[in-house]
């Protein structure tokens, strides 16, 4: 380890003692607890930042827009310098941070957007919401379109893919079972209404690449990605699923890194609680998973939450930082919340963790790190050290200052939309009759490309060969192999 390396500073107990977080084990993931208005958004911002510069980058969800300030200098005011001042804060220096607006709609930010195939079959049906028997379906069309190696980018691709399955359920029935019609009819209706809902825009190219977001400043601070959340937390679910499927391409792109000096990125999950809201017992024993494994890949994972009972206990048992912020016990529910809370932290004799959590003010937490061997630390009441960038959101005229200069800009404005299964679908058969130059052949049902399962025709394979030749490079030109979340595990060729 590179002892150079100060560690991140979350603030400092009555006596003056500072209380820290070790960058060798900040990949150990953390949590961030506290009622509304109890200061977990400028504490996320503290620790953010000084992550960055440290040369790590980040990415975080801004749900009430305040974290847009992280773009612009500080203006300490009276509470800001009192704080500084009783922490003795020496080197504190309001500056800026590199930031990256990201946006799904790309009005305030950059547009993020992913293809179907990457999204895959598992967080692809929670988005829409499906039954049992919609979602089994939803996992065989996309095996059948993985065999007929058909590229799945946007919703029009699946769409169409669906429509084919359905005109080819006797010859796909003999290798697959049976495709219902009726099962696939609703599908597509789902797919209709999600397209009305964001993901027409969503779902396409150019995606978003974890490449793109392990990027650092000149000065070799990391890069804070910034996902404006404002619009999208108008539908938890895609808030929650997006999110997932971003943790998923860290995990399934990155190779194992061992143990290393600092975290290659780190991901700041707020409202996590959406994450396990409504979510199947197979879908959160994939996100737990993915939470335990992810760490090796050098990823830290820091939730955000109202309680600690808002995660489930095998992920709850995986965060070894916690910064917890005050619970109110207005009713004997959340007294029993807040003991249920208290009993998660390390003991500390000196300290009563249940009747503190209750009377703690603002920028007040109570703080438990790994030290160097992995150990909790006993538990302590501690002020959070200031962000050194603006608290609170910043004008629209700065935010689109700050897009243009972004190394993004212009990148992924304009959908790119290549020959995929909707454009393969709906072209002609090959006939040994040309038609005539000024001619728009006819689309029946004949025209469409049918190759049964097993047994592709050589003009599909020769069509094939040129549109895997087009997508060379980019992340389906790849080999696609799904992983735990269903998503396109991206392997060099």
């Amino acid at each position: 380890m590179n002892d150079s390396l100060p560690p991140i500073l979350i603030g400092a107990n009555s006596t003056g003692e500072q209380c820290t977080l070790s960058f060798h084990m900040a990949n150990r993931h953390g949590l961030i607890a506290g009622a509304t208005g109890t200061g977990k958004t400028v504490t996320l911002q503290a620790i953010a930042e000084q992550f960055s510069r440290a040369g790590v980058p980040v990415f975080t969800a801004d749900v009430k827009g305040d974290l847009s300030g992280m773009a612009k200098a500080g203006v300490p005011g009276t509470k800001i310098t009192q704080r500084v001042k009783d922490l003795h804060l020496s080197a504190y220096a309001p500056r800026a941070c590199p930031v990256v607006f990201w946006d799904l709609e790309g009005r305030r930010g950059h547009p993020v957007r992913t293809t179907v195939s990457e999204m895959g079959p598992m967080l692809l049906a929670r988005l829409l919401e499906l039954s049992d028997a919609q979602s089994d379906l939803l996992h065989l069309i996309f095996k059948i379109a993985d065999d007929q190696q058909m590229l799945l980018l946007d919703l029009k691709d699946l769409t169409a893919f669906c429509g084919w399955a359905e005109e080819n359920a006797a010859v796909l029935k003999k290798d697959y079972g049976s495709v219902s019609s009726s099962t696939i009819t609703s599908l597509q209706r789902k797919l209709v209404v999600l397209g009305d809902r964001g993901g027409n825009t969503f779902f396409g190219e150019p995606a978003l690449t974890v490449d793109a977001l392990l990027r650092y400043d000149m000065s070799g601070a990391g890069l804070i990605h910034i996902l404006d959340a404002h619009a999208l937390m108008e539908n938890p679910r895609q808030y929650s699923t997006f999110m997932l499927w971003l943790l998923s391409e860290l995990f399934e792109d990155l190779p194992e890194v061992g143990d290393p000096e600092k975290p290659r990125m780190v991901f700041f999950f707020d409202e996590a609680h959406l994450l396990f809201q409504d979510a199947p017992p197979a879908l959160t024993q994939k996100i737990e998973q993915v939470v335990r494994l992810i760490r090796s890949k050098g990823i830290g994972v820091y939730f955000i939450t109202q309680n600690p009972l808002d995660l489930p206990d095998n992920v709850l048992g995986q965060l070894g930082n916690r910064v917890q912020h005050a619970l109110r016990a207005f009713s004997q529910r959340d007294q029993k919340a807040v003991k249920a809370a208290a009993q998660t932290f390390p003991l500390n004799p000196g300290l009563d963790i249940e009747s503190i959590i209750t009377t703690l003010g603002v920028g007040e937490a109570l703080v438990s790190c790994l030290d160097e061997k992995g150990i909790p630390v006993p538990t302590q009441k501690i002020l959070i050290a200031p962000p050194e960038s603006f608290i609170g959101a910043i004008s629209d005229e700065d935010r689109s200052a700050q897009m243009a200069r972004s190394p993004y800009a212009g990148k992924y404005d304009t959908i790119v939309d290549r020959e995929s299964a909707y454009e393969r679908l709906r072209a002609p058969a090959p006939s040994s009759v040309s038609p005539a130059a000024n001619e728009v052949p006819a689309q029946r049902k004949s025209d469409t490309p049918r190759p049964p399962a097993g047994r592709r025709s050589d003009t599909l394979m020769q069509s094939l060969g040129k549109s895997i030749a087009r997508s060379i490079g980019s992340s389906l030109g790849r080999e696609v192999v799904r992983g735990l979340l269903g998503s396109i595990m991206k392997r060099s060729r």
